[in-house]
């Protein structure tokens, strides 16, 4: 599967890449790695709506991108759990996923900014999940103002677990770790972007991403 650190071109661009212990998000990352990119992964802790060994298993997928890319890919990891009680309990129960994604993605580029990182990249696949649909991302990036790449968004799962097998991080994904305990029944699809941005206000973003930001450590 490896093509060499500039396979199609992409020269002295860094990126930051969010990565959970799930399937899609580190084969975003190999995928931009070998276009070329230079890639930094974020993890979002989301303590305590979660548990260690999803911690323990994005510290082993770091290590499996490190060999299969070549790179140094660098692994940071930046406090999410009190963003997303503030998110519980200001906001809509419903759009709990959406502004969980909007904060990340905040928190990505305060951290690629320090980082001299020039983008973000994100694991999506059109339509996946509830937070994935077209109407859920547009609200998600809301004047976010910095690129948000998203290179698996027309594969299927099939397509993005085939390229885990490949690589070597699917068997680490599928280990077993509590998924979000904080995600709602209901989750909206259709996001309206008023109410995304009334819930910034709610919410006080602004002070959350700066917590998240500055709460982040290299750990790997």
């Amino acid at each position: 599967m490896r093509r060499g650190p500039h396979a199609r071109g992409i020269c002295h661009l860094k990126l930051i890449s969010l990565i959970s212990g799930g399937i899609d998000s580190p084969v975003a990352a190999y995928v931009m790695a070998e276009a070329g990119a230079e890639i930094v992964l974020l993890h979002m802790d989301n303590t305590p709506y979660g548990d260690s060994r999803s911690m323990e298993n994005v510290k082993v997928l770091a290590e499996q991108l490190r060999k299969i890319t070549g790179q140094k890919v660098p692994l940071y990891t930046a406090k999410h759990g009190p963003s997303q009680t503030r998110i519980s309990e200001t906001c809509d129960t419903r759009y709990q996923c959406v502004m969980c994604k909007r904060t990340m993605q905040r928190t990505a580029k305060e951290l690629a900014k320090r980082l001299g990182c020039a983008g973000i990249v994100m694991g999506d696949s059109l339509g996946q999940v509830a937070s994935q649909t077209l109407r859920n991302i547009r609200a998600e990036n809301a004047g976010l103002e910095f690129p948000v790449l998203r290179p698996l968004i027309g594969y299927d799962k099939l397509e993005i677990e085939e390229i885990a097998k490949n690589i070597g991080t699917y068997e680490i994904s599928i280990r077993p770790a509590v998924g979000c305990t904080i995600v709602p029944k209901g989750p909206v699809t259709e996001a309206e972007l008023l109410k995304v941005r009334a819930f910034d206000t709610s919410s006080n973003i602004d002070a959350m991403v700066s917590a998240s930001a500055d709460s982040a450590v290299r750990i790997s």
